[in-house]
């Protein structure tokens, strides 16, 4: 369990580093696709409508491994499918970095698109037929009142659905990376003591866990700055 040549310490820290990295930039993508899914539920348009609830109904409705398995096979799939027309021949594979993000970032776009949809509607619409009034074009009023006002509003739900990303990374393992809870089993394998290991993989993930809930306590605490709270 050291950080020597022998030990497993420098292994399992670096394991948190990549656990951190894919849930990130997987908590990023979700958040640009829960964006434009939050824009498609409120949007008058029906189609658009449409598009947005069967996006948030489906993705909630299956498996995270499952999505994860069909973006690294199926991704892997249609890249040969492609390389084929151009003339290349084998097995073309999706990185598990890529694939793990992607899947993650998909899932938590779901999630995400209701946390927004949901701040938005607790919008005073006064304050926007206020700036409509003085003449402030649709820009500038998502600019200054809308997203401000949005952000706020999500922090919570966003720390909320933070937490359950961390824990979805825990299943890219199976295409390969190795993240926390891979680099954990692979090292009870090898040194036969599987308690020691999974119980400080356990332990890295509740450090993060509190971090990240202290982190996202702290935005919403700065962000909540200047407004009175109703008594």
């Amino acid at each position: 369990m050291g950080f020597g040549p022998k030990g497993w310490g420098l292994a399992l820290l670096t394991a948190t580093g990549m656990t951190l990295a894919v849930a990130l930039c997987g908590f990023l993508a979700g958040s640009v696709v829960g964006t434009f899914v939050a824009w498609a539920k409120l949007s008058r348009n029906l189609a658009a409508r449409t598009l947005g609830d069967g996006y948030t109904t489906v993705l909630r409705g299956i498996p995270d491994l499952l999505v994860i398995y069909l973006f690294y096979f199926g991704g892997s799939a249609a890249l040969g499918a492609i390389g084929s027309l151009f003339g290349a021949d084998g097995f073309i594979g999706v990185p598990a970095f890529v694939t793990g993000a992607l899947a993650i970032g998909i899932v938590s776009g779901a999630y995400q698109a209701e946390v927004f949809r949901g701040a938005y509607q607790i919008l005073n619409r006064g304050e926007l037929e206020a700036a409509r009034s003085v003449g402030m074009h649709r820009w500038l009023i998502f600019r200054r009142i809308i997203a401000p006002q949005v952000l706020r509003y999500a922090i919570p739900g966003l720390g909320n659905t933070w937490q359950l990303v961390l824990k979805e990374s825990a299943l890219i393992s199976v295409t390969g990376l190795v993240e926390l809870l891979r680099q954990s089993h692979i090292a009870a394998g090898s040194t036969r003591r599987p308690f020691d290991f999974y119980i400080t993989a356990a332990v890295l993930y509740l450090v993060i866990t509190w971090f990240s809930t202290y982190l996202f306590q702290r935005a919403e605490t700065h962000s909540m700055r200047g407004i009175r709270r109703a008594s």
